[in-house]
């Protein structure tokens, strides 16, 4: 396994370094909009903590991290009317990790509906923003 490197996508956007659709923030985790959903409101939370992936993660960001994911999943589940959320974390390429920097998906899923493909399409912006504020407005 590979270091961490301080200069991946998700690095870059918790030092402010690229923008984001943010919906979330706390002193220990940040979560966002993925660019390039499987389905609307498919978001992404991550520990501010750098680490590659969970195999090499101080377990101290565990709690924090699950307790955001629990938040997020609670309120898109609310915001898009799913019938589930699916939790998704991948470690190393042959599990399908392509940003090396830990952080979890977090898909709403309703009955009969086929998740697009991920990493293929870019969504437009603007549905992104709205999304993120459809998903903070559950959590208030």
């Amino acid at each position: 396994m590979s270091a961490y490197d301080p200069q991946n996508i998700f690095a870059k956007i918790l030092r402010g370094e690229i923008p984001c659709h943010k919906i979330c923030e706390d002193d220990y985790t940040l979560a966002f909009m993925d660019i390039m959903p499987q389905t609307e409101g498919h978001s992404l939370v991550l520990p501010k903590t750098g680490s590659r992936n969970l195999l090499d993660a101080d377990p101290k960001v565990f709690t924090p991290l699950m307790t955001t994911v629990q938040r997020i999943a609670l309120a898109s589940q609310k915001a898009f009317n799913a019938d589930g959320i699916l939790i998704m974390q991948f470690n190393e390429p042959a599990a399908g990790q392509t940003v090396f920097h830990l952080h979890v998906h977090v898909i709403p899923r309703k009955q009969g509906v086929t998740l697009k493909s991920h990493g293929r399409e870019t969504a437009d912006h603007a549905v992104l923003a709205k999304y993120a504020e459809m998903i903070r407005a559950e959590l208030q």
